[in-house]
Parts: C-alpha cells; structure tokens; sequence
C-alpha cells in the first residue's frame, strides 16, 4: 500500500487568508491549540471522551460501523449557549443517503460540555466565521464520531463527496488506531481542482468553507486482525438559524 499524503498545514497567522484564497486549509494539533489558547494537552484530554459513544442507529446501508454523539450550540459575542437538544437534520439536497430524517442521536456528555478547552474550541472557530463572513450569531451542530472496522470496513462518509448545507465545517482527528485508509479528498464545488491527504496527527484540523468546497473521506480497514478506529469531532456552522428551521 503506499505511504499517504500529507496535509499542507497553513501558516497559522495565515489560516483565514488560506481560507478565503482555497476554501479550505489544514492546522497542525499545536495551531490549533494556540488559536484556542489552549494547551495540546487540554484538548488531547477529551480524547477518552470518544470511548463510550453510542451505536449510531440510522445508517441505510446497514452498517454497524458508526458511533456518535450530537449537541447544538449559538455561539454569539464571545459567548457560548448549549441549545435544547434537538434531532439532527438535512435536506436531501445535501445528503442524498441521509436527508430528509429527524435523526436522534445521545447528547454530547456534560463531563465533556463542561471542559475548558471544548469552550475554546468551539468559540475559537466560531471567531474565524465571524472573521470571515461577519459578525453574527453562528448556530454550531457537534458530532462526536467513532467509526470502526465492525463490519470488516468502515465508512467515514456512507453519502459519498458532499456539502453539509451550513457556512463553514471543521473536521478534527482525535485519534486514528489499526487502521488504513480515510483519506480525505477536497473539490472545489464549481471546479476541477481538488486535493487529497490523510490526516495522521490527532488534534489536526481541517476546516472548509462549504459553500465553496465538497469534501469526502474514504473508507477504513483494518491494519491488523485486532481491528481499529478513527475518532472525529466535527463542528459546522450555520448563519441564521440551524438546518430546518428556516
């Protein structure tokens, strides 16, 4: 098999700009502990946070492969406000396999709601969409994901190349262990260019304007015959309302 691709990591006093220019850039674990004002070690403390996610109940193709936790948050001025928990929703525009579904997903846990550098996190990117599109109310869905090697693969995106039908999606590996594969692959929306890379370090970033970008990641395997696993959080970041309300 051959050695996988790399990010580009951006220049962290560079990253909006390398947003505005490709739609998307990638930060090293260390960037992105510093644009939190965090320490790696702070966010590498929710890592265990990952290890008890629920099955994930409404996958159609009928896999097993999938866990995940959900909360929704506006983040306004500085501040952060966890929202009543609320289902899950997409228009099938946006996840032809997916949409359509009030899918409801076991909350975040207030063990992890209440670390420090969750707050950050999220407040942190939050900063970057108000740097980029204005300062305004920004309505952030969470999803804690495990996708593992169950059924001999797993999907990190059953739907396939999409757009998640919000502003801005940060995509953060919080850990990758006995696997091979999910790499992830980057198109303009309305172009040829595209990019493809692997992230390998836990507590990398990738974050894309969805509105300019489609985005993928390819399925995993298992590295040995003890199987394995790839732990995500992604965050989007919607505009006037979440999904469904407007």
């Amino acid at each position: 098999m051959s050695q996988p691709f790399t990010p580009t990591y951006a220049d962290p006093a560079r990253v909006l700009d390398e947003i505005r220019v490709s739609g998307y850039a990638a930060l090293t674990p260390e960037a992105l502990a510093d644009s939190a004002g965090v320490r790696l070690a702070d966010l590498q403390a929710l890592s265990a946070d990952w290890a008890d996610l629920p099955p994930d109940n409404y996958l159609r193709d009928g896999g097993r492969y999938r866990r995940r936790r959900h909360a929704c948050f506006v983040a306004d001025d500085g501040r952060l406000a966890l929202q009543p928990h609320r289902a899950h929703w997409q228009s099938l525009d946006y996840n032809a396999l997916h949409g359509g579904m009030h899918r409801w997903f076991e909350p975040v846990l207030p063990a992890t709601l209440a670390h420090p550098a969750w707050n950050a996190l999220l407040l942190s990117l939050a900063g970057w969409c108000s740097a980029l599109k204005g300062g305004q109310p920004w309505y952030i869905e969470a999803h804690q994901f495990r996708i593992d090697t169950t059924d001999g693969i797993g999907r990190p995106t059953p739907e396939g190349a999409h757009r998640d039908g919000v502003d801005f999606v940060a995509v953060v590996l919080v850990a990758r262990e006995g696997i091979k594969g999910a790499e992830t692959r980057v198109f303009e929306a309305e172009g040829p260019r595209g990019q493809r890379f692997t992230l390998l370090e836990p507590w990398s970033l990738l974050f894309m304007d969805d509105q300019r970008v489609i985005h993928e990641s390819t399925p995993i395997q298992p590295a040995g015959e003890s199987g394995g696993h790839r732990d995500t959080l992604v965050l989007t970041f919607r505009a006037g309302a979440f999904q469904g309300e407007d």
